[in-house]
């Protein structure tokens, strides 16, 4: 098991790298940097590439629908540049909210729209000719723009023609579809014991499918990570976040983490946390936000527990153990783990 951790949005980028920087020191395998509507990822990962040396740096994701197909291999191929090889570019879809009303794109079919994103970034990767003729369509036909586009190769030769190739993705469409094509996926507010009853089936048809030369899917996910005889109280510190995707992220109807709580069994706490939220009681919704699934996405506990959370996550697939140390040594704690993930 490889040892990952996430920056989130709201963090300041130039203390997120010395976190980093000592968080690598102590073994840390992946970071993966967040970006919603704040500051971009790619410019931090690449403040991160000159403050590290071993730790790969992931975008954890770009949206496939704000930079063309073409930009996102660029962006790729400069990181695994500067990196000297230490890049993955995570993709998704994000959600209506985000794309529509802070780009001021229309978010239509996203599987398919992934799927051709992935395949153009690839080929461009390989600097082939860029040609498209689907969803998105490479060059321009006659009678949009000038008509003076032509096929073009990607201009400099990458680090890598491989770079790995991630997807964040929840719905059971776009997981098959993760796990037919993808390097990897990044599924979020993940369950150990309950990912086979949600995904199970998704992912069988997908690995079906799946090309020999990829290797198996590597999956990230975890949670919050506090190691002592009375520290049960920190998943507090998880209400929030869970309260925030669950209730805030998408509207009635149109929220995939709501959606996904859902088909882990918790009906009528998806809908009122929703409600609440969204009636800008967020600390009442986060309260709502059941115990045990707290204790299922998280490894909070003595250490002979966390030990068993982390073998639960192993045992469902998961190869990149994704943690946030809510101690006052994160360094420490990521070495810890480091022992017990081996």
């Amino acid at each position: 098991m490889k040892l990952s951790t996430p920056l989130m949005y709201d963090g300041n980028p130039r203390a997120a790298a010395d976190a980093v920087a000592a968080l690598e020191r102590a073994g840390l395998d992946v970071v993966w940097v967040a970006e919603a509507y704040g500051f971009d990822s790619p410019t931090l990962m690449g403040y991160l590439a000159a403050r590290t040396e071993r730790v790969e740096i992931g975008a954890a994701i770009l949206n496939i629908y704000s930079r063309t197909p073409a930009l996102l291999a660029q962006t790729a191929a400069g990181l695994d540049n500067v990196s000297g090889g230490r890049a993955i570019l995570g993709l998704g879809a994000s959600g209506p909210q985000v794309i529509e009303g802070w780009h001021g794109l229309p978010y239509d079919r996203p599987v398919g729209r992934t799927r051709e994103v992935v395949d153009i970034v690839r080929r461009a990767l390989r600097r082939e000719v860029l040609t498209n003729d689907g969803i998105l369509t490479l060059p321009l036909p006659e009678g949009q723009g000038t008509g003076l586009g032509k096929p073009l190769k990607l201009l400099t030769r990458p680090e890598r023609s491989d770079v790995p190739i991630w997807i964040a993705s929840l719905g059971m469409k776009s997981v098959q579809a993760t796990a037919e094509y993808a390097d990897g996926w990044l599924p979020h507010l993940y369950a150990p014991e309950l990912a086979g009853k949600v995904w199970g089936d998704a992912l069988a048809a997908g690995a079906a499918k799946r090309s020999p030369g990829l290797g198996p899917l590597q999956v990230a996910a975890g949670g919050l990570v506090a190691i002592g005889e009375d520290v049960k109280g920190m998943l507090d510190l998880a209400r929030p976040m869970f309260a925030l995707y669950v209730g805030g992220m998408g509207a009635k109807g149109k929220n995939f983490y709501n959606d996904l709580l859902r088909e882990y069994g918790y009906e009528k706490e998806a809908e009122e946390i929703q409600d609440l939220y969204l009636a800008g009681k967020k600390d009442q919704a986060a309260a709502l936000v059941p115990d045990d699934l707290l204790e299922m996405c998280n490894l909070v506990g003595p250490a002979s527990y966390v030990r068993e959370r982390i073998a639960a996550f192993r045992e469902s697939g998961v190869t990149h153990l994704n943690v946030v140390p809510a101690t006052e040594d994160p360094a420490a704690t990521v070495a810890q783990l480091k022992d017990w993930t081996r």
